[in-house]
């Protein structure tokens, strides 16, 4: 015991280091527990400290020296800055970090893979080729087809490349001279193309860039990507305005399901979310069994909901307490800390490699490839499937993303609730 508290000692050194990053509840329980080691002669700096151990509770040091581990692991900082300028958008993306705050990136991969998602989700099937699955962001990846490669590699998934037209990257117009380079949207792409794969394997992807994180030139993005895709998927979005719904004929196309991230700083909502023609997706806390299987969810405390300030409710929708639109629709995995591992060499804060990565961003593409494997786009209208097919998702019951005074637009409830809509994919048949 006396060598793993010594083990342990470099941890409790950062302690200061530490503080000023914990938020609330972790906070909270580190003061709790450091107040009862304190009593006991215990200082955060005297893990190692042998005479101490029989004044004090063998449960308390480890408790204390544990704690700080997990409340460095489990933290993880936006991928792109926020919040959105007017007019403009942000991704949805976080990622995981090290115990200075910093993106953590890997030779080899950590997260969530194809196996634990398409086991998890109940999800058998690979897709079929004449099904393309079209993904919006903006700026350009000049890596993604590359590192697509790599993860292809990495899970034994078939290639999906341009030379054999699995995979295609066009700019906001359908040419080839692409946008400048953005590193954290590189990531974000990363997370949507490579996710996309993982579920359905057997389907085309069609990148779509745009040139800048403004809503003008992502909504050309859009336009190009229903004009050409079975499926879009979206992790982006922005604050809602009176303005919004002169946008909505973007994405009012009946019979291709359209996906958008939730958001990323809980309870709130983003448009394009808050649309009433588009899938809006919520975010979960994702555990499996040992074996990959389905274990249980909760809500993810960052995924957007609520009631819109403008958007109309659409008549598939029957919940009692917004007037308008509420979100979101269906959610999946959400939180970092149950992320995917992600593969990007367009260097991100200095890193690259193997990153796990979370947020709505991961949730979108997720759902947008479980309607590609369901093959029922075409007999969809905006967002209304699930809503009829509720016996095929899982029910989150658990968990908050926010202050609502406990309803069911913020806290998990059996049936609809804002945070995760109608519930997660068991299998394809919701969709």
């Amino acid at each position: 015991m006396r060598k793993y508290l010594q083990k342990q000692s470099a941890i409790n050194h950062s302690y200061l280091q530490l503080q000023p990053r914990m938020s609330g509840d972790y906070f909270s329980i580190w003061e709790g527990i450091l107040d009862a080691a304190t009593r006991h002669g215990y200082t955060p700096t005297n893990c190692n400290s042998p005479h101490k151990e029989k004044d004090m509770s063998l449960r308390v040091v480890i408790a204390v020296c544990l704690l700080s581990a997990v409340a460095m692991a489990a933290d993880s900082r936006p991928v792109c800055p926020g919040p959105a300028a007017f007019g403009t958008a942000r991704c949805h993306s976080h990622v995981t970090t090290d115990q200075s705050g910093n993106p953590y990136a890997a030779a080899s991969p950590s997260g969530y893979g194809p196996v634990q998602f398409r086991t998890g989700y109940n999800l058998t099937a690979t897709g079929s080729s004449s099904t393309t699955i079209g993904i919006v962001d903006a700026y350009d990846d000049p890596n993604i087809e590359s590192d697509l490669g790599v993860y292809s590699s990495q899970y034994g998934l078939p290639a999906c490349t341009t030379a054999n037209g699995c995979f295609r990257k066009v700019n906001q117009t359908g040419g080839t001279s692409y946008p400048p380079k953005n590193a954290g949207w590189s990531l974000e792409i990363s997370l949507d193309v490579e996710i996309a794969h993982a579920i359905c394997p057997s389907c085309k992807i069609l990148l779509v860039e745009a040139t800048s994180n403004s809503f003008t030139n992502l909504l050309a993005a859009e336009d190009y990507a229903v004009g050409h895709a079975t499926i879009v998927s979206n992790s982006w979005g922005g604050g809602e305005s009176s303005g919004e719904t002169s946008n909505d004929s973007h994405f009012n196309h009946i019979g291709i399901p359209i996906t958008f991230s939730s958001g990323d700083g809980g309870y709130g909502v983003e448009y394009p979310a808050a649309s009433q023609y588009v899938n809006a997706v919520g975010g979960t806390t994702l555990t499996l069994n040992a074996d990959n299987s389905y274990k249980s969810e909760t809500v993810w405390s960052g995924a957007g909901s609520g009631c819109s300030a403008y958007e109309p409710k659409p008549s598939w929708q029957h919940d009692t307490g917004c007037l308008r639109r509420t979100v979101a629709d269906v959610a999946a995995d959400a939180d970092p800390n149950t992320g995917a591992a992600v593969y990007d060499t367009v260097r991100y804060q200095g890193q690259s490699g193997w990153f796990q990565v979370g947020g709505t961003s991961l949730a979108s593409p997720l759902i947008a490839a479980v309607y590609a494997l369901a093959g029922n786009g075409a007999s969809t209208v905006d967002g209304s499937y699930p809503y009829a097919h509720t016996s095929a998702l899982h029910d989150v019951t658990s968990g908050s993303n926010g202050s609502c005074g406990g309803s069911y637009l913020c806290t998990g409830k059996v049936g609809y609730d804002g945070p995760t809509g109608n519930g997660t994919p068991n299998g394809v048949n919701a969709f």
